[in-house]
Parts: structure tokens; C-alpha cells; sequence
């Protein structure tokens, strides 16, 4: 006989019908099942208080009304730490996405996500503990799965300033302020991290942060 699903989901969207259908293709996968849909983070924090039981996936809309997706995302993780979360949006902006993994998303998925590569995510999410798409940046992977050469690099009180600040929502420019440099300055120490940390974007400067333990989430 075959066993219940044992990975309980849920879809916290203020799109109906694309809930809708998320849910029931989730459902349509082996070992997982919808717990309930949320239309937007109050939703979700009532629904909550009335489940049935903890879900072990979220998956959580970024733009909705009443209670955001990076509101609800401070919500769990201060209340529900142990519910990885994974991010749904149509927007791949850069800064978006650091914003969220330092808020402790464990991925970040654009809703036009193929369906094989959802399950993927899912299960991902479910046995190493985070899941990031390669349409968003190629670099995460290689970072988290330990590619990167950075315990041969060195780094200066500088260079760890800088990576520190570019991990926060502050353009270039504020940090070049911030460190009484010349923004030209700042572009230089940026592109030679770039090299020397065998990365390709700011997303991939926060992920060798997160990994080196420059910063915390």
C-alpha cells in the first residue's frame, strides 16, 4: 500500500487562480500534498493558528497586499524558524533577491518555473535544506556547493568592509561615501573580488559572505 505524503506544502499567493493551479500540481507530485493556500501573510499567520499541521515547505509570493512577501518572511522565521521558505516571483531584480536569502529564504523561484523543475525544488528544499534556480544566478550553486577557491584568498580589512556593506541594500556609491572612497575606488575593489572570489555578481559576493560567515542571516 502506497504510504500518505509526508511533505506538507503551502502556497501563500494573492493570485487566485494561479494558487490554485500551483496547488493542484503540487499535489500531483509523489511523497508531497497541499496543506491549505494563504491569499497574503495575514492570511497565512490566521491559517496558521488553525492548521492541522506544520508545513514543511512554504512557498511564498514576494508582491501581495495587507502583509508582503518579505514582511511574512520576518514573520516565520521569527516565529516558525524551522519552515524553510522558498521565494515566488515574476521579478529576478538582483537586489530583490539578496533582500530575501539575508532574510532567510532558502530559494528563490520565478513563477514561470517548468514543472519538473519545481518538483525539483521542492525535493531539493526538502533534502539539503535550500534550493537556488540557475535562471536566477548560476553562481549560487557553485557557492554553496563549495567551488569557490575562497579559503586560498586573503582578504584585506578593506575588501571585508566592502563585502560586508555590499551585502546590505545600499547602492555602490552610498558605500563608497560610507568608506570615504572614490566610487571609482569602490568599482575597482568590487571587480578584483569578482576575480579573485571567482564570482560574477553581487548575489555571489552575499553567498561567499553567507558562506565565509562575513554576515549573518
Amino acid at each position: 500500500m502506497k504510504n500518505s505524503p509526508n511533505h506538507k506544502i503551502v502556497i501563500v499567493d494573492d493570485h487566485l487562480l494561479f494558487a490554485s493551479s500551483l496547488g493542484k500540481l503540487i499535489a500531483s507530485f509523489e511523497d508531497f500534498s497541499l496543506l491549505f493556500t494563504a491569499s497574503n501573510g495575514l492570511d497565512l499567520q490566521e491559517k496558521m493558528t488553525k492548521a492541522e499541521a506544520i508545513p514543511d515547505v512554504i512557498l511564498l509570493d514576494v508582491n501581495m497586499p495587507v502583509l508582503n512577501g518579505y514582511e511574512t518572511l520576518v514573520w516565520l522565521k521569527e516565529v516558525y524558524p524551522n519552515i524553510k521558505v522558498l521565494m515566488l516571483s515574476m521579478d529576478d531584480d538582483e537586489d530583490l533577491i539578496i533582500k530575501m536569502i539575508k532574510t532567510g529564504a532558502k530559494g528563490y523561484l520565478l513563477k514561470n518555473i517548468n514543472p519538473e523543475d519545481l518538483q525539483h525544488a521542492l525535493i531539493q528544499t526538502i533534502d539539503k535544506g535550500f534550493y537556488y534556480s540557475e535562471q536566477i544566478n548560476e553562481i549560487l550553486l557553485d557557492v554553496l556547493n563549495g567551488k569557490e577557491t575562497s579559503h586560498t584568498v586573503e582578504l584585506k580589512e578593506n575588501e571585508i568592509t566592502f563585502i560586508k556593506l555590499a551585502c546590505t541594500e545600499k547602492t555602490y556609491k552610498e558605500i563608497a561615501d560610507i568608506m570615504s572612497l572614490s566610487p571609482k575606488t569602490i568599482d575597482g575593489y568590487r571587480e578584483k573580488l569578482f576575480e579573485r572570489l571567482q564570482i560574477k555578481s553581487r548575489v555571489g559576493l552575499v553567498m561567499y559572505a553567507i558562506k565565509n560567515n562575513l554576515i549573518e542571516i
